[in-house]
């Protein structure tokens, strides 16, 4: 029986140590290809390169796997895989492990649930790894294992016809972790900020900051999940339409 095809990407850069964390999860699960931008591109959301070139160069970078660097976003990286390189969908594609939390609202701005979300508008299995550890230091030895649990999991029971697995890690060691839990999505926001600064023109310019606030008080989410030392799983689907919301506008069909 032939291996698995795995698609391997994320959002922090080819060199970051989070995706050499998840090529060392799950070489052993099947034939690996490594498609990774070249240079981070946290915040991308699913963006698409379309009004510049991009560049897919060779990379060695991981031993004996197929590897590439390429100029532009999670979401490119991942249509290249599919229709230049590979020449056919992967069994699976993986993204992460993301440095820093992709839970709740978050998930919409991440470069590296886009990636998954890709896989899915394509039909694939895929999900997304995030690690709650923004440190350099960051030890990713914890979610190494949840790693090869959910990728067993899904390569053995599979998903749900495009849907992808939103998987985020708590920080701290293996033996910290109490277990996984099925979640949904936290109602959390980001309490923007713009911290306005000069550059050594006098020009303004303006940095983003902000604190992430949870408005959620039910023990069904991601948030308490991470917070009370689980691994969060929300299945995500790329359909965005409000359904409960159908009915209510429904006398604009009556509109002339």
């Amino acid at each position: 029986m032939n291996k698995p095809l795995i698609l391997v990407t994320n959002d922090d850069g080819i060199t970051a140590r989070g995706i050499a964390s998840l090529v060392e999860a799950v070489k052993s699960f099947g034939d690996l290809v490594v498609i990774a931008p070249d240079k981070p591109q946290s915040g991308m959301g699913h963006a698409i390169t379309v009004n510049n070139l991009l560049r897919l160069d060779k990379a060695e970078v991981f031993a004996g796997t197929d590897c590439y660097a390429c100029s532009g976003t999670p979401v490119d990286c991942v249509k290249l895989a599919i229709y230049h390189v590979m020449h056919r969908k992967p069994d699976l594609v993986v993204s992460g492990v993301n440095h820093g939390s992709n839970a709740s609202t978050n998930v919409l701005y991440s470069g590296t649930m886009s990636a998954a979300v890709e896989g899915a508008l394509e039909g694939i299995p895929a999900i997304g790894f995030s690690l709650c550890d923004h440190r350099g230091e960051a030890d990713f030895e914890a979610s190494k294992q949840v790693i090869k649990k959910v990728v067993t999991t899904v390569l053995d029971k599979k998903l749900p016809e495009n849907v992808c697995l939103n998987v985020n890690i708590p920080k701290g060691k293996p033996g910290d972790i109490k277990g996984l839990k099925i979640c949904r999505q936290a109602k959390a926001f980001w309490d923007d900020k713009f911290d306005r600064r000069q550059d050594m023109f006098g020009r303004d310019y303006f940095w983003l900051t902000g604190e992430f606030r949870n408005y959620d008080g039910g023990e069904d989410t991601d948030i308490w999940a991470l917070n009370n030392n689980y691994v969060s799983v929300v299945p995500i689907q790329f359909d965005m339409t409000a359904y409960h919301a159908l009915s209510h506008l429904h006398y604009w069909n009556n509109i002339e």
